[in-house]
C-alpha cells in the first residue's frame, strides 16, 4: 500500500489515480474527471476522418438456446454490453466498453 501525496488516502501500489481525489501519480497533480453520457463520445473514422455516429448500446451473449430448457441455461451465460459507432460514409463499425454515468 502507499499513500497519495495530495490527501494522504492509502492507495493499492499498482494504483496511478487515488480513489479520494483523483490525484494522479503519472501527472503529478489532481485530475479533473467528466462524467459522461453513452453516445457522447467525439469519434473519428479511422478511415475516412469524418465523425462516427452513435448506433446506440447492444448487449451480446456466448451460446446459444438449447430447446424448451433454453431460457434456464442462458443464466450460466457470458453476455456483455457495447457501445456501438459506425462510419456514415465506409461502414466501419468500433465497439467500445459503455460508459456509465
Amino acid at each position: 500500500m502507499k499513500n497519495c501525496p495530495n490527501c494522504n488516502s492509502e492507495m493499492e501500489d499498482h494504483f496511478e489515480l487515488c480513489w479520494n481525489c483523483n490525484y494522479s501519480l503519472s501527472q503529478g497533480k489532481v485530475v479533473e474527471i467528466t462524467e459522461s453520457l453513452p453516445g457522447t463520445r467525439e469519434l473519428d473514422c479511422l478511415r475516412c476522418g469524418i465523425p462516427m455516429i452513435y448506433s446506440g448500446n447492444y448487449r451480446f451473449h456466448e451460446g446459444a438456446r438449447m430447446g424448451i430448457l433454453g431460457n434456464i441455461f442462458e443464466i450460466f451465460l457470458n453476455r456483455e454490453s457495447f457501445d456501438l459507432y459506425l462510419c456514415p460514409k465506409c461502414g466501419k463499425v468500433e465497439f467500445f466498453s459503455p460508459r456509465t454515468p
